[in-house]
């Protein structure tokens, strides 16, 4: 073996050493309103914990792990653990507040919501980019992190440095990773709003394990092929289906804690 291939060996060994093991995070959640009781959820290993009354937590995790934070008054926010983390072994957090708009006064036609409907009740024919004259992207708008992606693979010039960089550096596999963590999140949100009632008017579960609940399914490798796409019926029997596994290590986790 070559020095240079022995140096890389080397240097690989270190790194997992240093960032494949799981560590306890110190971390702390930050807001202009309460901090106690919001729920931390180690998504990528299926742990969870609570803030304490200044907002401070413990949980274990590891590189690449994604932890997400919930509650009733704030915003859900993802956070991917990356080596800066791990090195500190402490995470700062900022949640934003989930306001509750109030009803407006509506003056003249009431819209409804459907854009279908709304469209034809305007008086006057709309204004749109292409009447305009303007050029505009006509497809459907991508995320954040969509654009990022198509920024990190695509490139300019004889060579194109932007792709190749983007590669070597790892950016473009997370920002692959992050997308599809996105879609699985906006997935999960949608079916727990349509289906909630539904499920657990049947299939009761406590209030506070519905949300660590629908993160466990959301992370199940058949998640994405049996819910997107899907019949209410067809998701539904998934839901119950993985309601099931979640209640026996519940009640596994709840024996191992009462010993």
């Amino acid at each position: 073996m070559s020095k240079t291939k022995l140096v890389i060996f080397l240097l690989f060994i270190v790194f997992q050493q240093t960032y494949a093991q799981t560590i306890e995070l110190l971390g702390n959640v930050q807001s202009t309103t309460d901090v106690e009781n919001i729920h931390v959820i180690n998504k990528t290993a299926q742990k969870f914990t609570v803030t304490n009354s200044e907002g401070d937590f413990r949980i274990a995790a590891t590189l690449n792990d994604t932890l997400v934070f919930t509650s009733i008054q704030h915003k859900t926010l993802t956070i991917l653990v990356d080596t800066e983390i791990l090195k500190n072994r402490t995470l700062v957090v900022t949640l934003e507040e989930q306001l509750n708009e109030l009803d407006q006064v509506v003056v003249g036609k009431i819209l409804t919501g459907n854009m279908e409907s709304d469209v034809s009740n305007v008086e006057g024919e709309p204004m749109t980019s292409n009447k305009a004259g303007v050029p505009s992207y006509q497809g459907p708008l991508k995320t954040q992190s969509e654009r990022k992606l198509n920024e990190a693979t695509t490139g300019g010039g004889i060579v194109p440095l932007n792709p190749i960089i983007n590669a070597i550096t790892g950016r473009t596999k997370k920002l692959k990773k992050q997308i599809k963590l996105e879609e699985k999140d906006d997935l999960m949100q949608t079916i727990k709003n349509e289906l909630s009632n539904d499920l657990f008017t049947e299939n009761p579960l406590p209030e506070e394990n519905i949300m660590e609940y629908f993160y466990f399914v959301s992370e199940q490798p058949d998640f994405l092929v049996r819910c997107k796409n899907k019949s209410s019926i067809d998701i539904l029997n998934y839901l119950i289906e993985k309601l099931q596994i979640f209640k026996k290590n519940l009640n596994t986790i709840n024996l191992h804690e009462s010993d």
